[in-house]
């Protein structure tokens, strides 16, 4: 299961660069299987620095996962076609970068380490500390 589809690629990209990335066959059109393809290997890449803290795939992968899928087929396919730009490397750094950091605990996706959403709370606790200039700290008066 990939964590982004072709679509999201589209949407994150445009068709004219999706097409310049996947159209070998010069035909001016998407090449859906190339596509598919390069979003299972960034899926599993994410899979690789992923599955060390949580068990991975998920059936509902959490939204921010959609974007890093995206920019590392981005990466693999810019890189297959000699296309790659300091933008499209920066990206990928930018995405392995962020995974190294949910891998190390430092950036949590919501989820408990066997997959499940953490629900939170809509209780609000409110503490209050001592006063600060009460009768008892003041002496009795003012100032």
């Amino acid at each position: 299961m990939s964590y982004a589809t072709g679509d999201d690629m589209v949407t994150t990209f445009g068709e004219r660069e999706c097409i310049s990335l996947t159209d070998h066959s010069h035909t001016g059109e998407i090449d859906q299987s190339v596509m598919d393809n390069a979003l299972s290997r960034a899926s599993a890449e994410i899979d690789g620095y992923l599955v060390g803290r949580y068990a991975t795939p998920w059936p509902d992968a959490p939204r921010i996962l959609v974007g890093r899928c995206c920019d590392i087929a981005r990466y693999q396919l810019a890189s297959a076609e000699r296309i790659l730009s300091d933008e499209i490397k920066l990206r990928y750094d930018d995405a392995i970068r962020f995974l190294v950091q949910v891998a190390s605990g430092k950036i949590s996706l919501g989820r408990t380490d066997t997959g499940s959403v953490i629900q939170g709370s809509s209780q609000v606790k409110i503490y209050s500390g001592s006063r600060q200039f009460g009768r008892d700290s003041t002496g009795g008066g003012a100032f």
